[in-house]
């Protein structure tokens, strides 16, 4: 899957097969550049902090947040330095278009040692799963050769008594995810800082097979054309609190992303672009963010969670 992935990302163009929320609507990417400035608030207003996007696409979302805050939060956008995780050339030589004075990463680890606020939109469900099957014998790790899966007796199988055998159950570990988990929360336990998570999968963790592929905009076989499908697979949000907390962060939700967006005023932030709009703008508009935040739509599929510094107060949206 990483593989596949990094060849997919480095040759072709992923938002020629799927869109994402910041593409949907400018109004995403500026209230979540809000929400970082009033974190950083609650913060205590480190200077300099980084302000990092990891996996930012065109740099589409950076680019609306760092307009937003300009206008809105000037003392953040002085501080902020603003860096990108990303590893494909070709996609950075694109964000840079948009984002010409930012500092590029290869990996969230080589963010600098700096209180930090993170944005992970899309990021986590394209990072590499294993799969462990139970089967009548005991616990069977999945594997690709020949172009099929294989199955091969588990060497460290999951913990999950409660996966009936007779059925086949799946479990699915993001190792990648909990690693990147478990790092930010290394860092915010010791230096002021928060991390946005926004990405599809359900709240608590459950068992089952969610690796699917996007080839041409259309659902396709995972393993029949490897780097030229894109690959993904639900992230367990429950596993990524708990690798967080492990370390010595703090964790708010998981939430709906539908509840998210209307709590930090995703509609009423659409309603003012939408005035003055010839009436087919204004429809498509508001469109945009029912999409984004109808249950029926990416509302409820989709979940947020933050990982904060222990001291940070709960950031906005996240309150009870």
């Amino acid at each position: 899957m990483e593989r596949a992935n990094t060849a997919y990302y480095a040759t072709r163009d992923p938002f020629a097969d799927f869109t994402t929320a910041p593409e949907i609507s400018q109004a995403f990417g500026e209230i979540i550049g809000l929400w970082a400035a009033v974190t950083w608030e609650l913060l205590g207003r480190p200077a300099p902090v980084v302000l990092a996007e990891a996996g930012p696409g065109r740099g589409t979302l950076m680019a609306d947040a760092l307009r937003a805050i300009g206008r809105a939060a000037p003392a953040f956008h002085a501080a902020l330095q603003a860096h990108l995780v990303e590893s494909s050339p070709r996609l950075r030589a694109i964000q840079a278009e948009r984002l010409p004075d930012a500092t590029w990463h290869g990996a969230v680890a080589d963010l600098p040692e700096l209180p930090t606020v993170l944005i992970a939109n899309e990021f986590l469900d394209a990072l590499p799963i294993r799969q462990f099957v139970r089967r009548p014998a005991g616990w069977m790790e999945r594997f690709v050769s020949g172009g099929q899966f294989v199955e091969l007796p588990a060497e460290d199988p999951p913990d999950a008594p409660d996966c009936d055998p007779e059925l086949g159950g799946v479990v699915e570990v993001g190792p990648a995810a909990l690693d990147i988990a478990g790092q930010l929360g290394r860092r915010f336990a010791g230096l002021p800082g928060a991390a946005l998570v926004l990405d599809y999968g359900p709240e608590r963790s459950i068992a089952g097979d969610s690796l699917q592929a996007l080839a041409h905009g259309r659902p396709a076989d995972p393993l029949a054309s490897p780097g030229e499908a894109d690959l993904t697979a639900h992230v367990d949000f429950a596993a990524i609190a708990a690798a967080a907390l492990r370390q010595g962060a703090s964790v708010h939700g998981p939430i709906p992303q539908g509840v998210f967006l209307t709590r930090l005023g995703l509609f009423q932030r659409t309603d003012r672009l939408a005035r003055g709009q010839p009436p087919a703008r204004a429809m498509a508009l508001l469109d945009s963010a029912r999409r984004l935040a109808e249950p029926d739509h990416m509302g409820r599929l989709f979940k947020t969670l933050a990982i904060c510094s222990p001291q940070c107060a709960t950031p906005p949206g996240f309150e009870v």
